[in-house]
């Protein structure tokens, strides 16, 4: 149950902030009459979300008669909200430092158009981590429980209503986390959870009769993991480690695991500073004149009009040539 606890906390608080921002930044505005309309655009979203997650529950227990069927749109619905989850962490990372000021500057544009506008740029905001909370916990909780039962829709709510919580503490600044340590961890736990979801699609593919390998464990440790005790009871909920699973369920279990942690847990490469603009080709550095030549007299203007043009002086002879002015007055 703590996998589904998780997901709504951490896209709980992805919608949480979300609407806190733009909430603050009307206020700070002075356009408070505008409040209603994003209320308005996050209720639909709400509602929205809620009905996808009943309409994959109803296809998977109604409209579905045969078992393979059943177990094939699980297997589906597993790697859809694998791929989900990977986008949006990886999304969450990069765009943490600049998702406020995006959504100040597509929410002064929407000001600008009207209400329909504000409401539809909230509604957007909050349904894309709606959507995704339906699909990644209806996979968590059946790849954990094999079901989405009360305590798993307990659990979820239970998250939401944690990131609520934090997010009105936030946006009242009567509490501070480090954002960054948090999405980061919890970046790095639902790698982890969705590693379990895939091998749990793996599992369904095998059972629908898609892949091979169905009786073939990889290894076998009922003796050491207990899957009645609480502890095998958590690495199953959590990451779907189980006993004994397939050689297919391992192998996709580790290939996504290790290097999408490794790519995530990784720090960003400091931007590049500029290039230093190319050194001018090199020249004979001209002689310095000589005192003499320093108080020799500029030549007349026939004379400058008999000879060809030479190029531009040196900076030090035009030092030089200034300094003798005094001299022929």
């Amino acid at each position: 149950m703590f996998a589904t606890y998780l997901i709504g906390l951490r896209e709980g608080l992805e919608a949480t902030l979300v609407v806190s921002i733009l909430v603050a930044f009307l206020v700070k505005s002075q356009r408070r009459d505008r409040l209603p309309q994003v209320w308005a655009g996050v209720g639909l979203a709400v509602v929205l979300s809620v009905v996808f997650g009943w309409l994959i529950e109803y296809t998977s227990t109604s409209l579905l008669a045969r078992s393979e069927d059943r177990e094939l749109f699980e297997a589906v619905t597993s790697v859809a909200a694998v791929v989900f989850v990977t986008w949006m962490i990886f999304w969450m990372r990069k765009a943490a430092r600049t998702i406020a000021g995006e959504l100040r500057g597509k929410l002064t544009e929407a000001l600008a158009v009207g209400s329909l506008a504000v409401a539809g740029m909230a509604f957007l905001a909050v349904i894309r981590e709606g959507l995704e909370t339906a699909l990644i916990f209806y996979s968590a909780a059946q790849s954990a429980a094999g079901g989405t039962g009360a305590g798993a829709l307990l659990s979820l709510a239970g998250g939401v209503a944690t990131a609520v919580v934090i997010g009105f503490l936030l946006y009242r600044s009567a509490l501070k986390i480090n954002l960054s340590k948090f999405f980061t961890w919890t970046g790095a736990l639902l790698i982890l959870v969705a590693a379990g979801i895939l091998k749990y699609g793996v599992h369904d593919f095998q059972e629908a009769g898609v892949l091979p390998g169905l009786n073939n464990q990889a290894f076998d440790i009922s003796s050491t993991l207990d899957p009645n005790a609480w502890y095998g009871a958590l690495l199953a909920g959590m990451f779907n480690i189980t006993a004994a699973p397939t050689v297919l369920e391992t192998i996709a279990w580790v290939a996504f695991a290790v290097p999408v942690l490794v790519l995530f847990l990784r720090k960003p490469a400091a931007p590049a500073r500029p290039a230093a603009p190319a050194a001018p080709p090199a020249t004979a550095a001209a002689p310095e004149p000589t005192p003499a030549a320093a108080a020799a007299p500029e030549p007349t203007p026939a004379a400058d009009a008999a000879t060809t043009p030479a190029e531009p002086a040196e900076p030090a002879a035009t030092e030089a040539s200034t300094d003798t002015a005094p001299q022929r007055a």
